[in-house]
């Protein structure tokens, strides 16, 4: 079990990488995975689509695929699975983690 400490400085983590596209290795995407418990894996991409193709409105937007099959432009991005939050927070609050 995680101390409250612990889970402060993940929550944190997560949040930092997740409003910040300059620290993200893979720039314009963000890996990111959901694990549950009873469940399978999930794996999603945040796209910093902003940055990329100056198009707001998707800074909060989880497109469901893995990293390594994302495609290289943006009317195919579009075109993927996706989950839309309104903030970063409700991201971390739905379970999801930068990986």
């Amino acid at each position: 079990m995680l101390s409250t400490a612990s889970r402060d400085e993940l929550r944190t983590y997560n949040l930092m990488f997740l409003t910040t596209p300059a620290l993200w290795a893979h720039w314009p995407f963000l890996p990111l995975m959901r694990r549950r418990e009873g469940q399978k894996e999930e794996f999603g991409v945040l796209c910093d689509l902003m940055g990329m193709a100056q198009m707001p409105g998707f800074s909060a937007t989880i497109f469901i695929s893995n990293l390594f099959f994302m495609p290289p432009n943006v009317n195919d991005i579009l075109t993927l699975p996706k989950e839309a939050h309104d903030t970063p927070e409700e991201i971390y609050e739905a379970g999801w983690r930068v990986d």
